[in-house]
């Protein structure tokens, strides 16, 4: 019984120390010294190889090395072969405090405050109370939920959508697109935490932009692929979105000349607001060899249906 390492090489150490620690039975290979393939019944990648069964017959795990799974074709994975997202608590408390710093930053100006230490201007402007901001969240997977209940004892207006039913205490919950739009209104500040499916991509996109407050702020932390930048940069430059906090993009890193590397109202980090944590992801594949050895689902398997 082994599982094969085909993640980020410089971590690849960190992980074989956490699974000598915590599931000394499982024997850990690092691509490519992958031995006798029939020996891997799990997988950790990031993306997966062509002719995955062909090359490992015996897999019966393939453990997704972050947070999204859109990157694999689930047509190609037999239907006894779990796909699984290594989500933790670690990893749900870094997205909150990235998601935390990027509210703030909208709700106390921040775009607009660089842009005048830049021209040297002292500029105060009229300070809107946490109480009077209302913050929407999309997306209410283990990230959002957790994110939603970092961002209440600040006092905002808080807000969410999904697309499944969902009830998240001290929020308002909207569900399902005939409820968006509506959702989209009561937004003066937009968090995408939304997964990437057929479904979703191009989610934000002129007509949604449009149905937010003017003057909103958005910030993306899902998938590059959810917004129409385009759109997006037209927003801006209307006034229609004031700002935009964005970690993900389309094409990562962007070209040289993409617009939002200079735009003024656009905070622009490097896919970092938050990475699967080693000891957590470790734990969570311990946990689900104990479940499965007493014949109980595994944590965090993704619905073939709905792709997250």
């Amino acid at each position: 019984m082994a599982i094969l390492y085909m993640a980020e090489p410089g971590s690849a150490a960190q992980w074989r120390q956490a699974f000598h620690e915590s599931a000394p039975e499982l024997e850990f290979r690092e691509w490519p010294e992958v031995g006798d393939a029939r020996d891997i019944e799990y997988l950790i990648a990031w993306k997966a190889m062509p002719r995955l069964m062909a090359q490992f017959p015996n897999l019966s795990v393939l453990y997704s090395a972050g947070a999204g799974v859109d990157q694999f074709d689930l047509s190609e994975l037999p239907e006894h072969v779990s796909l699984v997202r290594l989500v933790d608590g670690a990893m749900a408390d870094i997205m909150a405090e990235y998601v935390t710093f990027a509210v703030l930053a909208l709700h106390r100006d921040i775009l607009t405050y660089q842009n005048s230490q830049r021209e040297r201007r002292w500029a105060p402007l009229p300070i809107i109370p946490a109480c009077e901001r209302r913050v929407g969240v999309m997306g209410l997977g283990n990230l959002g939920q957790v994110a939603l209940q970092r961002l209440q004892p600040l006092g905002f207006q808080l807000h969410a959508w999904s697309r499944s039913p969902k009830a998240v205490a001290g929020a308002r919950c909207y569900v399902g697109n005939e409820q968006l739009h509506a959702f989209l209104g009561q937004c003066d500040i937009l968090i995408n935490l939304l997964p990437l499916t057929p479904e979703t991509t191009g989610i934000l996109n002129a007509t949604t932009l449009d149905a937010l407050p003017t003057g909103a702020g958005v910030v993306n932390v899902g998938r590059g692929a959810h917004v129409i930048e385009q759109d997006l940069l037209a927003a801006l430059d209307t006034g229609k979105v004031a700002g935009a906090v964005l970690d993900v993009l389309d094409q990562e890193p962007p070209l040289p000349d993409h617009p939002f590397w200079r735009h003024p109202r656009v905070l622009l980090t490097p896919h970092i607001a938050s990475n699967v944590q080693v000891k957590g992801a470790v734990d969570v594949i311990v946990r689900n060899l104990h479940r499965a050895r007493s014949g109980l689902p595994l944590l965090n398997t993704v619905h073939r249906g709905k792709g997250y």
